[in-house]
């Protein structure tokens, strides 16, 4: 007879948490949920998943650490970082460091299932033009800034030569999650 799986839900919502284990356990799944990365590594101290999901913002800190933390614990085991604030520079670093997929919010169980059920990368990816506004631009840009000081507001404001004030207002209109 073959064992659960064992999954870790690194969030730090706890509606969207509890909702999320719960479809997983309805999926068979035995799951474990850590708020943040210093629950995340007492959690460890424990237990040894098989697969992840890792919100990329957990309150002031990144998710990524939490990757990191994961890959070192089990090379092989499936990684989701879900993040409602998609950048091309939190993908590339969070398969860097160890994610085994990447997904955009809203994201729902079949997408985190299927992101595990898949082994590598999609050779048929569509790779024609696409072309990127201004604005998106923009939010890469900031968004890479706020990766480069672990989601320092101040020290992002002060990289990107803005006004805190002005950067806080962008980041409202644009949710992080």
């Amino acid at each position: 007879m073959n064992a659960a799986p064992l999954l870790v839900i690194v969030e730090d919502d706890a509606d969207f948490a509890r909702t999320l284990c719960r479809s997983f356990e309805r999926r068979g799944y035995v799951v474990l949920h850590a708020a943040g990365h210093d629950a995340l590594v007492d959690l460890l101290a424990r237990h040894r998943p098989g697969f992840a999901v890792v919100d990329l913002k957990l309150g002031g800190a990144s998710g990524l650490a939490c990757v990191q933390t994961l890959r070192a614990t089990d090379a092989a085991m499936k990684i989701v970082v879900l993040t409602g604030f998609a950048s091309i520079a939190t993908a590339v670093e969070a398969i860097k460091l160890g994610a085994s997929h990447y997904l955009a919010k809203p994201s729902n169980t079949d997408d985190i299932e299927a992101a595990f059920a898949r082994a590598g990368g999609d050779i048929d990816a569509p790779v024609d033009g696409r072309h990127s506004s201004i604005k998106t631009v923009e939010w890469e840009h900031i968004h890479q800034v706020l990766v480069e000081v672990d989601f320092n507001i101040s020290e992002a404001a002060r990289r990107l030569g803005m006004h805190r004030r002005t950067l806080a207002r962008k980041l409202e209109k644009r949710q992080l999650r």
